[in-house]
């Protein structure tokens, strides 16, 4: 029989949660593998189109399930290197919301002051800068104008972007070829090398059994680096650790095909999935109005025609973030700009009758592309995804060479649900078309159902174990030794975009699995600066570090 290879802590997952679970073990002096099911590109390989095979198709994993499609990373970085680089932090409410379950969903020790100074951490790693007005867009501009005109505020979304370096291409989401996003191959991962971490991509993880001495067999598969449908036999890794950050969308479903060997799941995982209440409005601008109500004009005669130019979300309108206000009926407002592909076939006609992501009507709106305006809705959600059971192998039936998935998650919106998205889709036509700018419909739920590119909570942590998977430190209720750090483990939507609090919790948990991985004989501490060696965070949370470890 050929010998098993043994480490001392396995990470699933090279995104936010397994990124800076892996530079932390190792800094501090553990055995860290991370197997990443998606390829490893840099900045040379990101390529300016949508073709197939391009680096678009090969770095995103989109998975079409019943009522709810899931737009996620697939590559070493995971969300990092295509998500837009927002990092708002979560507003207060969020932590003392109770959701379907009726009563608090977050672990009682965790809230706005008692994450804040893990929030600080991230930003210092990555780093983190609010960006002001001379680094907004033109499509962030116009955002903001028309918010002001209605008598609302706007506000510069903070960002992990190199402003300096960052050329507006707009083709963020296919990896940024200028390296001026800073994404996670940029401070957490190299840094994790650097200490001896391993980083094994296209290995994808199918499930986990237990080893004779207390520890976990972490079996996987080896992926074509073309065809994502090609598999080949892979192998098996003994670790006394496992750390599960493959994203909300994969995580459930390993542990799901895990049952058969270590023995009941939690409840929870695999349930109470959010699709952090979003939902996509597109604007047709009027460009008259553009330059007789907001007085704007970029040149050249135009007064917007610039849907194209510019970086993902750069203004934001914020009002409704009031904890005053009852729940499911506070949402942002965040400028998008969702390149073309799925973003023109789910565009629907302002004021057409009937489905219009098709049709004439629609190839005329085409026509003024240049003229759109995205508006992306955060709103709360009733957390009602459900995964049924797993695939046979991966996350969903690979139906296409790339990208494409059938997925087992069962998502119906209850009355909340589409009662938060009503009031949000109300609030934008308002600004809209209230002064006359534009005319806006939602995106539409009947070719791929909701949508989502920030899944949260099917495996979240909290206090009560009928409804969480994880306990407040993020470790496995009754499977000691595994824990989750990815999305998941958030309890709900977070009405901004996640990757800041996914990250802030993924560093609170540290402390613990240190702890838990020193408990189960691994010689590691817990300690190390920001990856760039900056300390100011590691000091700021040295009090807090005590009360969450282990031993």
């Amino acid at each position: 029989m050929t010998a098993v290879e043994k480490t001392d802590v396995l990470v699933v997952g090279s995104g936010f949660g397994g990124a800076i679970a892996a530079y932390h073990l190792a800094a501090g002096g553990a055995r860290v593998v991370v197997l990443e099911r998606g390829p490893w590109l840099e900045g040379k390989d990101f390529e300016h189109d949508f073709k197939l095979g391009s680096s678009y198709t090969r770095i995103f994993d989109f998975v079409v399930g019943d009522g709810m499609s899931v737009l996620g990373g697939n590559c070493v970085g995971g969300g990092s290197v295509v998500y837009f680089a927002a990092m708002p932090r979560a507003p207060r409410f969020v932590f003392e919301r109770r959701g379907g379950i009726g009563r608090r969903m977050w672990p009682k020790d965790i809230n706005r002051d008692t994450l804040e100074p893990w929030y600080d951490r991230v930003a210092e790693a990555m780093p983190v800068t609010r960006q002001d007005w001379d680094d907004v867009t033109y499509a962030g501009g116009l955002w903001a104008a028309a918010c002001h005109h209605a008598g609302h505020t706007a506000n510069p979304v903070p960002v992990a972007i190199d402003t300096e370096m960052c050329t507006n291409c707009n083709w963020m989401m296919a990896g940024c070829r200028f390296d001026a996003k800073r994404s996670l191959l940029f401070n957490y991962l190299p840094a994790a090398l650097a200490h001896g971490a391993q980083i094994r991509p296209l290995h994808e993880v199918q499930h986990l059994s237990r080893t004779d001495d207390g520890g976990y067999r972490v079996h996987y598969d080896l992926i074509d680096e073309e065809d994502y449908r090609i598999r080949s036999a892979g192998g098996a890794i003994d670790a006394k650790i496992v750390i599960l950050a493959a994203g909300a969308g994969a995580t459930p479903v390993i542990l799901q095909r895990s049952e058969a060997a270590l023995g009941r799941m939690p409840h929870a995982v695999g349930r109470y999935f959010s699709g952090n209440g979003e939902r996509l409005n597109t604007a047709v601008i009027d460009e008259d109005a553009v330059r007789d109500v907001l007085g704007l004009e970029r040149g050249d005669g135009l007064a917007y025609a610039a849907n194209q130019i510019g970086r993902g979300p750069v203004v934001a309108n914020w009002d409704r973030l009031d904890g005053s206000l009852p729940e499911y009926s506070r949402f942002s407002l965040e400028q998008l700009y969702f390149p073309p592909g799925l973003g023109t076939i789910l565009a629907q006609v302002p004021d057409a009758s009937g489905p219009s992501w098709f049709g004439v009507e629609k190839k005329e709106m085409l026509k003024r592309w240049q003229s759109w305006l995205t508006i992306f809705i955060m709103s709360e959600d009733d957390n009602e995804g459900v995964f049924g059971p797993p695939p046979a192998t991966g996350n969903a039936m690979r139906i296409s060479q790339q990208m494409l998935g059938r997925g087992s998650l069962r998502y119906h919106p209850t009355a909340n649900t589409i009662r938060g998205w009503t009031e949000a889709d109300a609030a934008v036509r308002k600004i809209i078309e209230g002064a006359g700018l534009g005319r806006v419909m939602p995106w539409t739920n009947d070719v791929v159902g909701a949508y989502t590119v920030h899944p949260l909570a099917s495996c979240r942590i909290g206090d009560d174990p009928a409804t969480s998977a994880l306990d407040d430190r993020h470790e496995l209720r009754g499977h000691p030794g595994i824990f989750v750090t990815d999305g998941s483990a958030v309890p709900g939507a977070l009405t901004v975009n996640p990757a800041m609090t996914i990250a802030a919790l993924a560093e609170r948990a540290m402390p613990g699995i240190v702890g838990a991985a020193r408990d189960r004989g691994v010689p590691v501490t817990y300690g190390a600066p920001a990856p760039s060696g900056e300390t100011a965070g590691r000091r700021a949370t040295a009090p807090l570090v005590p009360g969450l470890a282990r031993g």
